[in-house]
């Protein structure tokens, strides 16, 4: 996924009218951005969600992963997220002020696990949105950059395909990177076996 930003400002509820349902824009401090999805990005979204929706139902957890949603982190600031795979807590849903008319959440304690799948905007990937989730008290985030874009300080050196999952631990994010052929420790779905292998696309 490769993406443009657009020279229109907008707050959140324009943002929510025009583009709600569209899957290619986010909006960031009122700025659109075009996510323009490739297909390879796609694939590698689709196989983590397989892979998770899989193990969810194993361990019987009242979690879904909706196939699209929203997700507002502060009340005060144009944000519009639109992670590419979400896993969300159905019960809390219910507390969502929402969630029964759009698929926007505004609520942390709603999110159990957001993934985001690196494309050419990684500094958004690996530096901001670290930020932006960690705040809002999702307790875990992965960063999967299947093509091994990152910048050296977050991936090193050499850069290859890396996978991280940061764990909310207080207020800051601790981060585990994960190479080919090495096994995902989730401290969310502790049985889960899963490697950065098993996403990538062919």
């Amino acid at each position: 996924m490769t993406q443009t930003s657009s020279s229109l400002v907008l707050d959140v509820d324009e943002f929510l009218t025009r583009y709600g349902d569209n899957p290619r824009y986010e909006l960031a401090d009122g700025e659109l951005i075009d996510m323009e999805p490739t297909g390879f990005h796609e694939t590698t979204a689709g196989k983590i969600a397989s892979q998770l929706s899989i193990e969810i139902d194993l361990q019987g957890h009242p979690w879904v992963i909706p196939r699209t949603c929203l997700l507002r982190p502060f009340a005060d600031v144009a944000t519009a997220r639109r992670p590419d795979v979400v896993v969300l807590n159905e019960p809390a849903l219910a507390n969502e002020p929402l969630w029964e008319r759009e698929p926007v959440i505004t609520l942390g304690s709603s999110v159990k696990l957001m993934v985001e799948v690196v494309s050419t905007n990684w500094e958004t990937d690996y530096a901001r949105k670290v930020e932006e989730y960690a705040l809002f008290g999702i307790p875990e985030y992965w960063i999967v950059d299947y093509r091994g874009l990152g910048g050296r300080v977050f991936i090193g050196s050499p850069k290859q395909p890396t996978f991280t999952v940061c764990r909310l631990v207080g207020e800051d994010y601790q981060q585990q990177q994960y190479r080919l052929g090495e096994a995902i420790d989730s401290p969310l779905l502790p049985q889960l076996t899963l490697r950065l292998d098993d996403v990538m696309p062919r």
